[in-house]
């Protein structure tokens, strides 16, 4: 049991961190086990409702990988990835939107519940993200998977203003008319650069970035961008570590000031990070 003491103790930490990030943007990318498991869902969304109360402004882009699969399974349609890039033709592709539309207005839903004003959004919604065509390894044609063209941030930037937290399924559609399916790490990293946001967290299902992977203790607590290539050729960042890094670089390039990989299994994992001097995770740091 927390003393009155102690409660009052851990508020007074937080001030500082209010004051810091009073009026900012804070995107998060939400993904992994803390979307399947019901407490983990519940803690996030009742961070992401006490940020905005404070007066931060949380922006959420959301996955669904896990949850598509297991759609195409039912349906009998067998997923096949290619570099870790899902093959996606077009009847893969309305599979992606069904679930993709689904999962949104669950996670808007959620944060209504919790006393938030949430607001689904699809990356096709006002054309906040256009998208152009992605190869596979060795220049494989893999179907309607998409890369970030460009992010029209104009209505996000409404939706804050007006009091709402943005809830963002990673679509975009090509000048060629067709929907693509982006990798949503990409498009938080491509969001947090095109709102001016001051922090961008990607949430996972690790530690972090740990020094030796069979070692928890060996997390490595802040790493910075020139690092970053030796880490990779070590081993110590490889698999789908890499594409959540490289999205953090690109944040950073493109003039956030933080990023974080944080391990979302932890409950409050974002207020930890946000409000407390210690934090958790990784940060990638200029």
């Amino acid at each position: 049991m927390i003393s009155p003491l102690e409660k009052a103790s851990i508020l007074v930490e937080a001030l500082p961190y209010i004051k810091k990030f009073y009026g900012k943007t804070v995107v998060i990318k939400y993904g992994g086990h803390a979307m399947i498991n019901c407490e983990l869902k519940q803690a996030v969304m009742t961070d992401l409702v006490l940020m905005k109360f404070v007066g931060i402004n949380p922006v959420v882009v959301h996955g669904g990988g896990p949850e598509i699969t297991g759609m195409l399974k039912r349906l009998g349609i067998e997923s096949q990835f290619v570099g870790g890039l899902r093959v996606t033709d077009s009847a893969t592709m309305e599979v992606v939107e069904m679930v993709l539309g689904k999962l949104n207005k669950e996670i808007v839903a959620l944060i209504n519940k919790f006393g938030g004003r949430g607001v689904g959004l699809s990356g096709k919604d006002a054309n906040l993200i256009t998208a152009t065509k992605k190869l596979g390894a060795g220049q494989q044609d893999i179907g309607l998977v998409g890369e970030v063209a460009q992010i029209n941030p104009q209505l996000v930037e409404t939706v804050i203003k007006e009091g709402y937290i943005p809830v963002i399924s990673p679509v975009g559609a090509g000048e060629d008319g067709a929907t693509y399916n982006i990798n949503a790490d990409y498009v938080a990293g491509a969001m947090a650069t095109a709102l001016k946001a001051d922090k961008l967290i990607i949430l996972t299902d690790v530690e972090g970035i740990l020094a030796d992977r069979n070692d928890k203790d060996s997390l490595l607590s802040t790493i910075k961008v020139d690092e970053i290539p030796s880490l990779i050729e070590r081993g110590i960042i490889q698999g789908g570590m890499i594409p959540k890094v490289e999205c953090c670089v690109k944040a950073i390039q493109g003039g956030v000031n933080s990023t974080h990989i944080l391990d979302g299994r932890v409950p409050h994992a974002i207020l930890l990070e946000v409000f407390t001097d210690k934090g958790i995770g990784t940060m990638v740091a200029p």
